[in-house]
């Protein structure tokens, strides 16, 4: 098996039929073997029973994946990594905003020697808001995590057999597969691909799944959070001893108090920025306690209800009959 390209499926009915008639063209043009593997992510709509019928037309390239429930996106794709058969390996979105023919441009990057090839939208189509965001975070991302990734939203990537090895010996309960996957990367790189407005349907990523996203990301690949916490904090008590010794001072000779210090020493609006910091300095470390406390309990990531796929063997029985003429 050559290729294997993973779709995440969730609340898409309105986009599947367009997905499959530019989807298996394209791979076809491609000229090598392959296959799609689905995977519902507990959809609410008829996407289920349309990836049915999708697998009963063409059952020889298609597997579908059916989760218990809804588990996320990265989830979804980890479930599809994991029945993958391909040397080399291709996610993308069923909201076709990343057209299938960019396929080809990723495997032809991947031919140069690359072993991780991403996507890199030049022209998006989304809000102006989310555009600007998308530039706020990725900036703020590489900062902290030195993970170089110019357009982390793009999940229209291409990976080696070998990434794809080490991404499934992976047990993380909150990862970011696109970030995991550069840590693995011997030569990683991006490409230029298209980027279309969305066929039908809306995005699943609200505002605050986004913020979610992208701090899971910050956190699941660096401690510099806690490290800027911990001099932050170092910093404030550094300032607020060398303001008492100023005021000690002050009083030792018995001068007028400064008009400027008296107005910066308000007891009150310090008391509340502090309350303040040390609030949030707290959820920041619950936020790594807890994913401590997610990863011990050790429980299944995502639960398979089903899998529609040929038995292996029938395809090695198909070839073998068109060699013997039987």
């Amino acid at each position: 098996m050559n290729l294997s390209v993973v779709i995440p499926v969730y609340n898409e009915e309105a986009t599947l039929a367009a997905l499959f008639a530019r989807l298996y063209p394209a791979l076809d043009a491609l000229g090598v073997s392959y296959e799609v593997v689905f995977v519902n992510d507990g959809s609410r709509d008829r996407s289920a029973a349309l990836l049915r019928e999708q697998f009963a037309r063409r059952p020889e390239v298609t597997r579908v994946v059916l989760l218990n429930g809804n588990f996320g996106q990265h989830m979804a794709i980890m479930a599809g990594f994991e029945r993958t058969r391909g040397e080399r390996v291709v996610t993308l979105d069923a909201d076709l905003q990343n057209p299938p023919e960019e396929i080809a441009k990723l495997l032809a990057k991947m031919d140069e020697g690359h072993d991780s090839v991403g996507g890199l939208r030049l022209e998006r189509h989304d809000n102006a808001l989310r555009r600007a965001g998308s530039r706020a975070m990725n900036g703020l991302r590489r900062r902290i995590t030195r993970i170089v990734m110019t357009d982390q939203g793009c999940m229209l990537r291409a990976y080696s057999r070998g990434i794809i090895d080490a991404i499934n010996s992976c047990e993380e309960v909150n990862t970011f597969i696109p970030a995991l996957a550069y840590t693995f990367a011997r030569s990683p790189t991006e490409v230029d691909v298209a980027h279309e407005s969305r066929a039908a349907g809306t995005s699943k990523y609200s505002l605050y799944s986004l913020i979610r996203l992208n701090f899971d990301l910050v956190t699941a690949f660096s401690v510099v959070p806690l490290q800027l916490f911990s001099l932050f904090g170092i910093a404030v008590a550094v300032l607020s001893v060398l303001v008492y010794l100023v005021v000690m001072v002050e009083r030792a000779l018995a001068g007028a108090p400064l008009d400027a210090l008296r107005t910066f020493w308000d007891r009150d609006i310090l008391q509340f920025f502090l309350t303040g910091i040390v609030l949030f300095g707290v959820g920041l470390v619950g936020e790594y306690v807890g994913r401590i406390y997610q990863q011990v309990r050790n429980r299944p990531r995502y639960l398979v209800q089903a899998v529609l796929e040929k038995d292996p063997s029938w395809q090695e029985a198909k070839r073998s009959s068109s060699v013997t003429g039987t």
